[in-house]
């Protein structure tokens, strides 16, 4: 087995400049909300070129409505296909998916960037320097590792006995809908004896450590209705603005109580586990006019194990219990909607067999022992958990000013993160012959 180490470490080593030239354009693709299509026909290139037949599968939203885990949206899913490859093993061994996402934060304002968000600028080596740009951490250095690392095992001339599965998916960052609607389609076309796959890993930008566990995340849209008029009458008007303001605060004091209330043991060490963020404001059309709506959109988070529709329910009475201290917004009441996220928490399985194999590779490519994570966002990890059976973490790459400007990743630490998944997949997988 050693031999066969070697030789697929050496191959990561061979391939380094074809998966950074491959990192370089999938970050040079900007793969926003609604316009991942143009990096998705990069990775199904990608894929073809190492010798696998890729699939562009079609969302179709109405199939995966119904399905656990579905998050509520009002867009659509054509010409937005997920990519998934498969490389049929020998049989007789595990079956393993490489799951990642190709959609990426917006990068507004650009003016606050010092390096070209869509530029894949390199500060440093081409081995031990940075790489900047929206997407190179989160994630698309870790869709190029995956691919690269099954590349390694491919070039090294070793046949697997268990299949793989490369997913590139889209809607991490706001639904998950993409890998929902991607183990579904595997679930539908049967699988080897009927499963999805035996275990599954997310190289999400974590530093090199373990996925522990994750927090639930769930976003809402407030809308705040004022009393406008032209600004020479603002002393007898309401600005929705202003009202918008008072909610604000009391967002604020929910998160606060949240925090402050008993915690689950897997977040016992995190100081703050449960943000409350209000992460956009709309208001207004005309300075020379009092605003008559104004829209917050919030991000809240709960527990592990935590029932979405009674956090949803709490958030609501939180914001009622705010509004009914104000005499407008007791008279008018903000209306609230959710959509987006409805993502559940959960935990990772330390002693699951991947997780264990995983260790040992870190272990071999680092020399120390990788720390576990536990995440106050949430990842596709979910999916594979609660509602496959499938065990699963994420183990990604070192990064820095994710979802902000200047968003970077550090080379060396994506050749390693390729290393490592490649010599995971071949102890799961096993080899054939």
């Amino acid at each position: 087995m050693n031999e066969l180490i070697e030789r697929v470490e050496a191959e990561v080593d061979a391939g380094w400049d074809a998966e950074l030239a491959f990192l370089r354009d999938l970050v040079a693709t900007p793969s926003t909300l609604h316009h991942e299509a143009a990096a998705q026909a990069r990775v199904m290139d990608e894929l073809r070129g190492l010798g696998l037949e890729p699939e562009a599968q079609a969302i179709d939203k109405e199939a995966i409505r119904a399905l656990p885990g579905y998050s509520p949206v009002d867009w659509g899913y054509e010409a937005r296909p997920n990519v998934s490859a498969g490389w049929r093993g020998r049989g007789g061994g595990r079956s393993l998916v490489l799951n990642g996402h190709i959609d990426v934060v917006p990068v507004t304002p650009e003016r606050l960037w010092t390096h070209d968000p869509w530029g894949a600028e390199i500060v440093g080596g081409r081995t031990d320097g940075r790489l900047y740009g929206r997407g190179a951490a989160d994630m698309k250095s870790g869709i190029a590792a995956m691919v690269y690392a099954v590349a390694a095992i491919r070039r090294a001339g070793i046949a697997l006995r268990g299949d793989v599965t490369i997913q590139s998916v889209i809607e991490e960052e706001c639904t998950g809908n993409g890998t929902l609607a991607a183990l579904e389609a595997a679930r539908a076309a049967g699988g080897r004896d009927g499963a999805v796959a035996d275990a599954a890993i997310i190289p999400e930008p974590f530093d090199q450590s373990v996925l522990a566990a994750q927090i639930g995340v769930l976003w809402a849209r407030v809308t705040v209705i004022g009393a406008g008029a032209h600004v020479l009458g603002a002393d007898r008007a309401v600005n929705a603005i202003d009202k918008a303001a008072v909610l604000m605060e009391g967002i604020k004091a929910m998160e606060a109580a949240a925090n402050a209330a008993p915690r689950q043991s897997a977040f016992a060490g995190v100081p703050h586990p449960l943000n409350y963020n209000v992460g956009v404001v709309r208001g207004g059309d005309w300075p020379s006019s009092v605003p008559s709506e104004c829209v917050l959109e919030v991000r809240f988070s709960a527990y592990p194990g935590a029932d979405l529709e009674e956090a949803q329910r709490g958030f609501e009475a939180g914001l009622e219990a705010v509004a009914a201290r104000d005499p407008w917004l007791r008279e008018h009441p903000p209306g609230v909607e959710f959509y987006g996220f409805r993502a559940e928490g959960c935990e990772v399985d330390q002693g699951a067999g991947v997780v264990d194999g995983l260790r040992r590779a870190h272990r071999r490519v680092m020399g120390t022992e990788a720390e576990p994570y536990v995440s106050t966002a949430t990842t596709d990890v979910r999916f594979f958990s609660l509602y496959h059976g499938i065990p699963a973490t994420c183990y990604g790459p070192v990064g820095g000013a994710l979802h902000a400007p200047d968003e970077w990743v550090d080379l060396r630490s994506v050749r390693n993160v390729t290393r490592v998944l490649a010599l995971t997949a071949l102890e799961w997988c096993g080899a054939a012959g």
